[in-house]
């Protein structure tokens, strides 16, 4: 029986999961004509299984063991936007990879990491997201160090994600939601203090002198700004 008839799919082993990147470390598993049922079948067996994670787009479904790189750079941003937010006193949602998903797009996705910031109140004590009732992520960052047979893009703008940020191991890129697609933006909307090239800033840091010195030097320079501001509005 094909997947796209509801057959069970088998859970990817090692030694099963097709598409590695030797250089990168990712691991990717590929099939085509998937139904949605199959699909919501597969993400409910993976649920206690976190270091998978599934994209479904129109029957084609990816399955992605991330490398130690790519945890990496996620976690940098991750403590960046919690550092960040604590120093600006700023109340977020950090909703790490949760799935997204929406069955009248025949889309499914779980992110790097994705942030609640304007809409954090909304969002605050919920255990799941309901893209039918719920508003999208305000942020979603995505490490693409490898190309996928998905395009992450067209799912998060299908779900209307305001502002995606993408990071392939030497670029960092900002792209805002307008109309049906994304555009390239200098600076992010949720964080107007972050710039593209102060991200990228960080992120060349925390590749040549380690996460935890990269994240120092954005905490640093972050108060730095914070002073000089206060004293021009005096």
């Amino acid at each position: 029986m094909s997947p796209g008839m509801g057959a069970a799919l088998k859970i990817p082993t090692e030694e099963s999961v097709a598409g590695v990147n030797e250089s990168s470390g990712e691991k990717r598993f590929v099939l085509h004509n998937v139904s949605w049922e199959t699909y919501e079948r597969l993400i409910a067996d993976l649920q206690d299984q976190s270091h998978y994670r599934v994209f479904y787009d129109h029957g084609t479904l990816e399955i992605m063991s991330p490398s130690l790189k790519h945890e990496v750079y996620n976690r940098a941003i991750s403590d960046l936007i919690r550092v960040m937010t604590l120093d600006l006193g700023i109340d977020i949602i950090n909703a790490g990879s949760t799935t997204l998903k929406l069955k009248k797009r025949k889309r499914g996705a779980e992110p790097a990491t994705c942030f609640y910031i304007h809409n954090e109140a909304l969002m605050r004590g919920k255990t799941e997201v309901d893209l039918t009732a719920d508003p999208p992520p305000d942020v979603i960052f995505e490490v693409d160090i490898t190309s996928g047979s998905v395009n992450k893009a067209l799912i998060y703008a299908a779900f209307g994600v305001p502002e995606l940020w993408r990071y392939d191991g030497k670029n960092f890129r900002i792209y805002q939601l307008k109309g049906r697609r994304y555009v390239e933006a200098g600076k992010s909307l949720a964080c107007p203090w972050l710039t593209a090239a102060s991200l990228a800033e960080f992120m060349q840091q925390t590749r040549t002198e380690g996460p935890s010195a990269a994240l120092r030097a954005f905490r640093d320079s972050l108060r730095q700004q914070r002073g000089r501001r206060k004293k021009e509005t005096k």
